[in-house]
């Protein structure tokens, strides 16, 4: 889309008046004089969140153990009554979608379902960009099966150290090839692979394929019911704002409903049969049925409060803000920054991107340190991407452009270099 900015305070500010989700931002709470840029990673915290969260707290503290009774056993069946809520975020039936786990363990719920390595056909297809916990995961799994992580794992290198090359991905989609795990969105360079292509080259040669949607939830707009993966899972602390931890998300295509889960627990019992505490497992025939334990449900409630800002704001607009601001961010630094050494290091296309961007500089630790004492809260990326996310919900243009602005002192001045360049524990 072209867009039509202006540097001057005064388009930040008729943006920000003509900002159809302007309501939305009120339900969340900000930090007065802050500039969060982190949604990316830990989403604030929402006024329904919190609201349904002690709402919860407050059944607790006067039903006790009665809790999984009332309210129609709304808390029992949390899992499901969510995920069927969740399964609007990517447009696919309320039955395939469930949340669970973590993201690491409900990656091992799928590989251990679905992968069934044979002599011919054993390796599982995966990207050298993708976040750490789903390579560990996979290659756990591998080793599980009596394989070692170089004769099962395939990994497509990126050419660049930024991008996928979805051309080398369905090159590497050999007859060898059982599985495939693959992001929807890059953490680092924000790239948005074209999921519907990738997955229809899977099928096609007879792979399963899945995809980690932790970059890209709540963010951007899924159709599941075109793209057709087999599996996916994603966090919910990130653009969803559940909380630190949350709950995942998992995402299991109605045709491997049959399929014995992999990760057998409790709660994938058939919820007619449950207490009946059978020593045989009755998997139930939808999503629920790969559940394991009891559910966390203190850790489940603030999604239930934020499913209720994203069914006002739609993830149309919500995709729509997102584009038009990161956009404006990228205008910003083009105009203000490059000259400085500043390179945007994400696709500048809006249909091949998510929702951050990737700000690129050799200073670029130092530089966040730098921020961060001026009551900015962006986060680094090794070797050297700070990551800005004007989240939609709640990010402005006016936020975007006093950014843009503290950046310009930072580099004018180099203030930076008063900063160490040793990493803290957590970056």
């Amino acid at each position: 889309m072209k867009y039509n900015f202006e540097q001057g305070i005064e388009c930040a500010n008729k943006m920000d008046e003509e900002d159809p989700l302007r309501s939305i931002i009120d339900r969340f709470y900000k930090v007065p004089g802050q500039i969060y840029m982190d949604g990316n990673s830990l989403g604030l915290c929402s006024k329904d969140a919190e609201k349904a969260t002690l709402e919860l707290l407050d059944v607790w503290k006067n039903e006790g153990i009665n809790i999984w009774n009332v309210k129609d056993s709304k808390y029992f069946l949390y899992p499901s009554l969510l995920g069927g809520r969740m399964a609007k975020l990517i447009n696919a039936e309320s039955d395939e979608v469930t949340v669970t786990n973590s993201t690491t363990i409900n990656i091992h719920q799928c590989i251990a379902t679905l992968y069934k390595p044979t002599n011919k056909r054993y390796k599982i297809l995966v990207d050298d960009l993708n976040f750490p916990t789903d390579r560990y995961a996979i290659d756990s799994q591998t080793r599980i099966h009596g394989y070692t992580v170089e004769e099962a794992v395939k990994v497509v290198p990126s050419p660049d150290g930024r991008m996928i090359s979805e051309d080398a991905v369905i090159e590497a989609m050999t007859d060898d090839v059982a599985i495939a795990l693959l992001p929807a969105v890059l953490y680092r360079s924000a790239q948005l692979l074209d999921m519907e292509r990738i997955t229809k080259a899977a099928k096609e040669r007879g792979i399963i394929i899945g995809w980690d949607l932790c970059h890209s939830i709540g963010a951007v707009p899924h159709d599941f019911k075109r793209i057709d993966p087999d599996f996916a899972i994603w966090c919910t602390y990130k653009y969803l704002s559940a909380g630190p931890g949350s709950i995942a998300g998992l995402y299991m295509n109605k045709r491997h409903f049959g399929k014995q889960a992999g990760l057998a627990g409790w709660h994938g019992n058939k919820k007619s049969t449950q207490f009946q505490l059978k020593q045989s497992h009755e998997q139930e025939s939808n999503a629920d049925g790969f559940l394991t334990g009891t559910a966390p449900m203190l850790s489940m409630a603030a999604m239930e409060g934020v499913l209720d800002i994203y069914d006002d704001a739609g993830m149309e607009r919500v995709r729509e803000k997102s584009l038009k601001i990161t956009a404006y961010l990228m205008y910003l630094i083009d105009q203000k920054l490059v000259k400085y050494g500043c390179e945007v290091g994400n696709p500048r296309e809006d249909a091949v991107r998510g929702g951050h961007v990737a700000l690129e500089h050799s200073e670029a630790y130092r530089i966040c340190q730098d921020l961060k004492t001026r009551n900015v809260i962006p986060d680094f990326r090794e070797p050297n991407v700070i990551r800005l996310a004007p989240t939609a919900l709640y990010g402005t243009y006016e936020e975007v452009y006093h950014l843009v602005e503290i950046l310009e002192d930072i580099l004018l001045t180099k203030s930076y270099e008063q900063f160490s360049n040793t990493r803290a524990l957590v970056v």
